[in-house]
């Protein structure tokens, strides 16, 4: 993990592929972004994520460590006000140049954290999509996710309503079988600061 922005109310961190954003149950999944930030910053609030990655997704995490700075931030994630782009590897040559996708979708309960398709009971998250290149086989392409859904950008990469290709090493929705191989990454991040009220925005390059 390494520290991108750090100030009184804030701090932006770029997370590694196989790190958790927060802790999970039980000492084995302690480790994760906000337990370094709060033994880093012990003045930290004890919950200071306002937006999580999932645990094999590299790249970009704003963290409030106030709880005016933590209400400030989760207020505009809520809203759909933070700018948030991905950069990712399809396991596949993707066709066409650039879209929009928009699929309903819901947890699969019996299999969590697998997420389903579902037009009835799901609920809708929509992307658009950028094709960057073609490498050794691969599609680069960049994601602009409008909605915020679990898993939203694996499930439109793979789905055949979608762009019919899994992102490389996706263990859930492709054909990976191993944690921290994912290639999606959090790139840009761009918000309003909670107490400032200046635009910040900052990026990080992928891994891969």
């Amino acid at each position: 993990m390494k520290i991108i922005h750090r100030d009184s109310d804030i701090v932006v961190v770029e997370k590694e592929s196989g790190l958790l954003s927060v802790p999970g149950r039980g000492p084995k999944k302690i480790d994760s972004v906000v337990h370094r930030i709060r033994q880093l910053i012990p003045e930290c609030i004890s919950h200071p994520a306002a937006h999580r990655l999932d645990m094999d997704t590299s790249g970009l995490m704003v963290l409030g460590l106030t709880a005016e700075a933590h209400r400030h931030l989760s207020i505009q994630f809520q809203d759909r006000t933070v700018e948030k782009n991905y950069l990712a590897l399809l396991d596949g040559i993707l066709a066409e140049d650039e879209g929009t996708i928009t699929l309903p979708f819901r947890l699969d309960i019996g299999n969590r954290p697998y997420q389903i398709y579902d037009e009835v009971h799901g609920k809708i998250g929509t992307t658009e999509w950028k094709k960057v290149g073609i490498e050794d086989n691969q599609t680069r392409i960049a994601f602009h996710p409008i909605t915020g859904r679990t898993h939203q950008l694996r499930v439109h990469s793979a789905h055949p309503k979608g762009l019919g290709i899994p992102i490389v090493g996706d263990n859930l929705y492709g054909n990976s079988t191993g944690s921290g191989q994912l290639k999606l990454h959090a790139a840009d991040l761009a918000f309003t600061h909670p107490t400032k009220g200046e635009a910040l925005s900052f990026s990080t390059p992928p891994p891969f």
